[in-house]
């Protein structure tokens, strides 16, 4: 089983950011926390590498309803979606919700998972210019 959702978007990184944020928001999450991947490298060890940066997405209504069924769900959220360079295209992927029932075993998460993989689905889709 894979445990990302991707789609590949032929637009600048920049602006993938931008169409990343409003396709999230769109779909009720907002974005909690933002690692820059790229310029951490640079800074702590004076590494380069092509754009990466790492969105912690939340759909607090969500999060709520998984934190009721379990509360050491809290160690798999926010929902991390990273968006990359990767030669010409744009790569955006997220972390499938199904991964939450996978490695809990939980069959209180299924419906929350199978809601919040609908929804992040939609915002990848609205991307690639499916949805």
């Amino acid at each position: 089983m894979g445990y990302d959702r991707t789609v590949r978007v032929d637009g600048d990184f920049g602006t993938t950011v931008a169409a990343v944020r409003e396709a999230l928001a769109d779909q009720g999450f907002g974005v909690l926390t933002e690692i820059d991947v790229t310029a951490t490298l640079k800074a702590k060890l004076d590494q380069d590498m092509e754009d990466y940066l790492i969105l912690g997405a939340c759909n607090p209504r969500l999060a709520h309803r998984a934190l009721e069924a379990d509360r050491d769900i809290g160690l798999l959220l926010p929902c991390n979606v990273v968006v990359r360079r990767d030669g010409d295209t744009t790569v955006v992927q997220a972390l499938d919700p199904g991964t939450m029932v996978t490695l809990t075993g939980l069959p209180a998460l299924e419906p929350v998972a199978a809601e919040a993989t609908r929804r992040l689905d939609a915002a990848l889709a609205a991307l690639s210019g499916s949805g």
